[in-house]
């Protein structure tokens, strides 16, 4: 397999993955947290990754959120 084709398959996965890395070592260097906080950070990063690979829309509907907010407390009644 081609790292490009790799890369277009679990772009979204190894991205994830590699910022839950990077914020899982700064906070083992600015304090030491249990590693349960650790795997709790590559696993939102990871699934959070899965999610854009296959396209399944945004974590957090904001449009329809948006929409609940403007429609339950309007302005003006």
């Amino acid at each position: 397999m081609m790292w490009k084709e790799i890369w277009t398959t679990y772009g979204g996965r190894i991205a994830g993955v590699t910022v839950g890395v990077v914020l899982g070592i700064l906070y083992f260097i600015v304090g030491f947290w249990d590693m349960l906080f650790f795997a709790l950070l590559l696993w939102i990063g990871y699934t959070v990754g899965k999610m854009k690979d296959e396209q399944n829309g945004p974590v957090i509907p904001w449009n329809r959120l948006s929409e609940w907010l403007m429609q339950r407390w309007r302005p003006f009644k």
